[in-house]
């Protein structure tokens, strides 16, 4: 492995490391339970390589195509940090609780909510053998269960630290408006989602606010991957998409050394167009004023992963 990777690596966890090491002077509970378990003992004492390492190798040589084009988001990503991020305030440890951790593989996985994190997780739990058997046949319930993965809040500054110098970070994003026309179809216009509806939808739900009104979407604020991914401030060696689910995942199981453990099939082309016709009727009748209100709201996840602005938007 090329030295100039792992160097850049160190000193920007080492930055990291000082914020949360400043932040995190008062004691702070944390969970002993994932404070003491042992990393990935394989690829640490040398006998296999870590994720990171094999991705940094691939960069050395000639790419695959899917190399290739996963080299061109981390570089179209930072270039757009560079351009549209604004000064941000310093990290704390909870702004670090979507990001999973695989310890036995050496895995950093930021969840995005409607971005295939339910199947997404159940892969970790069999990655790390919290479960066992197909992904497939773990309840969702159980994926999302509070503990079952530990995420990279749950462990005090050095940890946190070691991690992200030596583990391989990765997300998966969605275009934004396909993602909540999805958020608002799968919690308030299914049946089943009559729970949620109860919980959420008597704040916003009024005669002058119906389910589909303009100011219904404009409160559903569904939070931005950005802001809970902080795209910005960590550094992501893959940047997964919704889009392209199958064979990006495919690409990080075989760094992670698991190309044999399948992940949960996508959606098909029909649904993937049914989804965009859905977001695109949903949207239809809103005004432009609150199209562009919306729009603002997520244009930094627009920016940042390089999707284009949706045909039916009316910004102008």
């Amino acid at each position: 492995m090329g030295r100039r990777c792992p160097r850049r690596r160190m000193l920007e966890a080492a930055c990291l490391g000082a914020v949360l090491l400043l932040l995190c002077v008062a004691p702070r509970a944390l969970r002993p339970a994932f404070e003491s378990r042992p990393l990935g003992s394989g690829w640490l004492s040398g006998r296999r390589r870590s994720p990171l390492q094999i991705l940094h190798d691939l960069d050395q040589g000639p790419r695959s195509p899917l190399a290739e084009a996963h080299r061109q988001r981390r570089d179209l990503l930072r270039r757009a940090c560079s351009r549209h991020a604004r000064r941000q305030r310093l990290l704390r440890p909870e702004d670090l609780r979507h990001v999973l951790v695989d310890d036995a593989h050496g895995l950093l996985y930021c969840y995005v909510p409607k971005v295939a994190c339910t199947n997404w997780k159940r892969v970790l739990l069999a990655l790390s053998g919290r479960a066992r058997g197909d992904p497939r046949a773990i309840p969702a319930h159980e994926a999302h269960a509070p503990g079952r993965l530990p995420s990279l809040a749950d462990f005090g500054p050095a940890e946190i630290n070691r991690r992200l110098r030596t583990y391989l970070a990765f997300l998966f994003v969605r275009e934004p408006f396909k993602r909540l026309a999805s958020a608002y179809r799968n919690k308030f216009a299914r049946p089943y989602s009559e729970a949620f509806q109860r919980r959420y939808g008597t704040r916003i739900h009024t005669p002058a606010c119906g389910p589909e009104s303009p100011a219904f979407l404009v409160f559903f604020h569904w939070e931005r991957a950005h802001a809970l991914c902080h795209p910005c401030r960590l550094r992501y060696d893959v940047v997964g998409k919704f889009e392209t689910l199958a064979e990006d995942a495919a690409f990080v199981l075989g760094l992670a050394g698991a190309p044999g453990l399948h992940f949960p099939a996508p959606p098909r082309p029909r649904a993937a167009a049914a989804a965009r016709d859905y977001a695109a009727r949903l949207f239809q009748d809103i005004s432009p004023f609150y199209q562009r209100r919306l729009f603002d709201l997520y244009k930094m996840d627009f920016l940042l992963f390089n999707y284009s602005v949706p045909a039916y938007l009316r910004l102008h």
